[in-house]
C-alpha cells in the first residue's frame, strides 16, 4: 500500500521545504561571495533541520493514515507497512 496523503495535510512540510530551498540558495550565494565559514555552516545546519522536520512531518502523516485505516490495521500488510515506516524514520536519524 502506498502512503497517499492530501496536499492540505502536508502543507506544513511543503512550507518547510520551501524554507529549506531558500536557505540552500542563500548558502550557495554565501559560498560564491566568499562569506565566513561559520556563517555558511550555520545557514547550512538550518537548512538541514528544515529538511529533517519536513521528512518527519511526511512520515508522521503517513503513519497517522495507516493507524486510522481500519482495513490496514486488520490486514496482513500491517507488519510490512510498519517495517517500511520504521525504515523511513531511521533514514532521517
Amino acid at each position: 500500500m502506498e502512503l497517499s496523503m492530501a496536499a492540505e495535510e502536508l502543507k506544513t512540510a511543503v512550507n518547510r521545504l520551501r524554507r529549506a530551498q531558500g536557505q540552500i540558495a542563500g548558502v550557495i550565494k554565501m559560498i560564491e561571495e566568499g562569506r565566513d565559514c561559520e556563517d555558511v555552516v550555520t545557514q547550512l545546519a538550518a537548512a538541514s533541520r528544515a529538511l529533517d522536520r519536513a521528512g518527519f512531518a511526511i512520515i508522521a502523516t503517513g503513519l497517522q493514515h495507516c493507524l486510522t485505516d481500519t482495513d490496514m490495521a486488520a490486514s496482513e500488510d500491517w507488519e510490512q507497512m510498519r517495517a517500511r515506516l520504521e525504515k523511513l524514520f531511521l533514514s532521517l536519524a
